[in-house]
């Protein structure tokens, strides 16, 4: 799966990808471990090959998810990844979930070797756009609207409060606009 999923953000060759393969490292989470704590810097980009996980920070109450991440999805914190800052977000596994680990490290490394890992700047794209649609410009029919038409698999996989809060509206608010549709 993950040469099919490198194969979707660039060109590489069997030995790139043998390259990459070399510097992954296989982890397996159980539902509600944390894969990145608050306070930590994000040192890696993680590759979903199975289960799912989510993104978010506490508020005063409650988890505030700014972030879904599914099988076949890289995931990080964009901004603690970039800056190399502590991250104000955790990201929490939702199911049992394998991932593969690739390091900031393990990066620079595959970049130095073949310029064809440039293209990996490809995921930090996708981890800083999936996340900028669901402003407050939008009302909860658009936002949910939106998810449905480009992650409807969303709804099978994340409970109803954690996609209300990623939506950013209560889940009364979600199931109201829900039957609506």
């Amino acid at each position: 799966m993950l040469k099919t999923d490198l194969d979707k953000i660039g060109r590489f060759s069997d030995q790139d990808f043998e390259s990459v393969s070399k510097l992954l490292i296989a982890k397996q989470l159980s539902k509600n471990e944390l894969l990145l704590q608050q306070g930590q810097i994000c040192q890696s980009a993680f590759f979903i090959s199975s289960g799912s996980a989510y993104q978010f920070r506490y508020d005063d109450i409650d988890e505030k998810v700014s972030d879904l991440h599914m099988t076949g999805e890289w995931c990080l914190n964009y901004v603690s990844f970039i800056s190399q800052i502590p991250t104000k977000y955790s990201i929490k596994a939702n199911s049992q979930t394998r991932i593969f680990e690739l390091s900031m490290h393990a990066i620079h490394h595959l970049i130095a070797i073949s310029p064809a890992f440039l293209q990996l700047g490809k995921i930090l794209d996708g981890a800083l756009t999936r996340t900028q649609y669901l402003d407050n410009a939008m009302t909860p029919s658009e936002k949910y609207n939106h998810l449905i038409n480009s992650r409807p698999q969303v709804l099978q996989i994340f409970p109803l409060k954690i996609i209300a809060s990623y939506l950013n509206m209560t889940p009364e608010t979600l199931s109201r606009v829900r039957s609506s549709f």
